[in-house]
């Protein structure tokens, strides 16, 4: 593929698999044009980021070719710092992103920090950065080199509204190739032009111009003319099964005819087709709150917070006291230290907060550390259960979409927004009496937002929640509200 031709990245009849039970593509083929902004979607665990590592050369293909343009630049925003990484200055950071040195690379790093919304000293080690800034730090790096192709993993998840403004204004004004994978179906109608949907029954790439909701539209058009196409041939169906047998029962040359008709029958059921299987929603749950909750379940006399300008720790005199049913909204800009305050509250580290002796505090984490990535997840969902049950944790993990053979698989291997359910499924057969929540929404597919909005506001224990997504907390019961640094 040469550097003239229109196409800066073709898939021609890739196939690829994690071992014999795990498909992911089948003979996939697609093209990118150069120029052209499009969405990568599909269900969760359909193997998104899977294609991505693909289209760098990180995977080779089983069979058939991934074909770059000659020359073609890519950088990818990674999903996590390395311990490397965090070592590094600012700087060095961004600096090591370049194969050569950039002598003007200070006035670079400020624009590719403006675009994520993210002030930074450039003398600064990364790992004096908030994981929610350091996610920001790695939007930035591979923004900074302006590749021909750039490739985007939900890098809205840790943009606040004036952040995803920004980085919607340069994608929209990026003259080179985007691939993007995002929940958000508002940023990416804003800038893309196509979308590439990975459909995880078939594991075949289906491409789309238009946006989301033209997919949509489309999808919709689609699965009611197959419907629809089924049901007259069931109806034809079974009116020649009535005439066939009742021809039958004449005998002599009517049973010709009921046999002859009974091929047609045959043929016609050849003809149906499989209907497309859309996206499943998670079925409505209730997270159940520890037994006989009485008193003061949290307390929070003090805390303490990274000031943002000069980067010091500073602390804050308050009086919160969650009881059973009270919901506590914790607020405050990126890097403030909403996830080391929960964090420390968890680990009964935090000075100036307590957790009554004998609670049993519920902890999501937006980084999915609290899960061992080497357990299945079958072990990851009984190991939480006070009452072992194996009927019940597996009717409560149905409920999440967990079943058949994701049940023996490690959770290491699961994407994003399948840990993430297994996070809630664990929360439900923990039963807890606490919940601390730190960015519930990352990685999740937007059809389940609305059903975990409804199972938190009617959550009755005491929670404890951080999220940089207004439209969702809006949909939540809460009793207090707390801003770290005003």
């Amino acid at each position: 593929m040469n550097s003239s031709n229109a196409y800066a990245l073709r898939f021609e009849e890739v196939s690829f698999s994690y071992g014999h039970n795990h498909p992911i593509l089948k003979e996939a083929s697609f093209s990118l044009r150069r120029g052209m902004k499009v969405a990568l979607m599909g269900q969760n665990g359909a193997g998104k980021s899977t294609l991505f590592k693909l289209s760098t050369g990180a995977f080779e293909p089983e069979h058939g070719r991934v074909l770059r343009a000659q020359g073609l630049t890519i950088a990818m925003a990674a999903q996590a710092m390395t311990a490397t990484d965090r070592a590094k200055t600012v700087r060095d950071y961004f600096q090591d992103m370049f194969a050569e040195t950039i002598y003007d690379i200070d006035p670079r790093i400020d624009e590719a920090l403006d675009i994520v919304h993210l002030t930074a000293d450039h003398d600064a080690l990364v790992d004096s950065f908030s994981s929610g800034q350091q996610a920001r730090l790695l939007l930035a790096g591979a923004l900074i080199q302006k590749p021909d192709l750039l490739l985007l993993d939900e890098p809205t998840n840790n943009l606040d509204a004036a952040g995803i403004e920004h980085l919607t204004d340069f994608l929209k004004n990026y003259a080179k190739t985007c691939l993007v994978i995002s929940h958000d179906a508002e940023f990416l109608n804003a800038f893309t032009d196509g979308v590439l949907y990975l459909d995880v029954h078939t594991q075949i790439i289906e491409q789309y111009t238009g946006n989301y909701f033209d997919l949509l539209k489309e999808i919709s058009a689609r699965i009611e003319r197959e419907n629809r196409k089924n049901a007259q041939l069931a109806k034809k169906i079974q009116d020649n099964k009535d005439k066939a047998n009742f021809f039958a029962q004449k005998g002599g040359k009517m049973r010709l005819v009921a046999k002859k008709m009974r091929t047609e029958i045959e043929e016609m059921e050849e003809e149906k087709v499989d209907v497309r299987r859309e996206d499943k929603t998670i079925r409505p749950f209730a997270i159940p709150a520890q037994p006989e909750l009485v008193g003061d379940i949290l307390t929070i006399s003090a805390l303490s917070y990274l000031d943002p300008k000069s980067r010091k720790q500073k602390q804050k005199k308050v009086n919160i006291v969650l009881r059973k049913k009270q919901h506590l909204y914790l607020m405050g800009p990126n890097g403030i230290g909403k996830s080391t305050l929960l964090e420390s509250i968890v680990n009964k580290t935090a000075e100036g907060a307590q957790v009554q002796r004998g609670i049993k505090v519920g902890y999501y984490r937006q980084d999915f550390s609290t899960l061992d990535f080497e357990k299945s997840v079958f072990d990851t969902l009984m190991e939480v259960m006070e009452k072992k049950s194996e009927e019940k944790m597996r009717s409560v993990a149905a409920g999440f979409l967990l079943y058949g053979a994701a049940m023996g698989k490690k959770v290491g291997v699961l994407s994003e927004g399948q840990k993430g359910l297994v996070a809630f499924a664990r929360l439900v057969l923990m039963e807890p009496g606490l919940l601390i929540l730190d960015e519930p929404t990352n990685h999740i597919n937007f059809r389940h937002i609305p059903v975990i909005a409804k199972a938190l506001d009617a959550y009755e224990g005491a929670m404890v929640l951080v999220s940089h997504v207004p439209e969702f907390v809006a949909q939540i019961r809460i009793d207090e509200r707390l801003e770290l640094g005003a």
